[in-house]
């Protein structure tokens, strides 16, 4: 298993140093160096137990959910700014977590924190404290699907 794993992540890796270096070959010799410290690297940070499936589809679909979210967020955080009086309402919510410990809950907590509105401010072990700009936001209904995506990115059954 972590010969295999080996494997995969020093391919993923001199496949990202490949399109970095736009094809060329001259730079190789440094580059089986970082390809080296990265695969070591992220055999620490993500032993190969911890390690999911990944659905190809569910990685397409979360992006494109990522995206549309950020922008569609981005506006109405600016609209939110732009208006002569705000009248925002900050408070501390909490969420329920059933995605499992691991890559899945930390996707979660960090991409919650890109959106809109939403910063993950404590993390306990089955829920995630959340400072949210407004309550009128639906935060709570968002992290739901969010989390659904993140499931299927991991071919988690929920």
């Amino acid at each position: 298993m972590l010969i295999a794993s080996l494997l995969r992540r020093g391919l993923f890796f001199s496949l990202v140093w490949w399109i970095a270096a736009e094809g060329r070959l001259d730079a190789w010799p440094l580059a089986l160096a970082g390809i080296g410290a990265a695969t070591a690297a992220s055999l620490v940070l993500v032993p190969p137990a911890e390690a999911m499936r990944l659905s190809p589809t569910g990685l397409l679909v979360f992006l494109g959910y990522f995206i549309r979210q950020s922008l569609l967020g981005g506006f109405q955080v600016a609209s939110l700014a732009l208006r002569f009086r705000p009248a925002l309402r900050p408070a501390l919510i909490e969420l329920p977590l059933d995605l499992p410990p691991g890559l899945p809950r930390l996707l979660f907590t960090a991409t919650l924190g890109l959106m809109p509105g939403s910063l993950g401010v404590r993390l306990d072990r089955d829920s995630l404290e959340v400072h949210v700009l407004d309550t009128d936001l639906p935060v709570a209904r968002e992290a739901e699907i969010l989390a659904g995506h993140i499931a299927r990115l991991f071919c988690i059954s929920r």
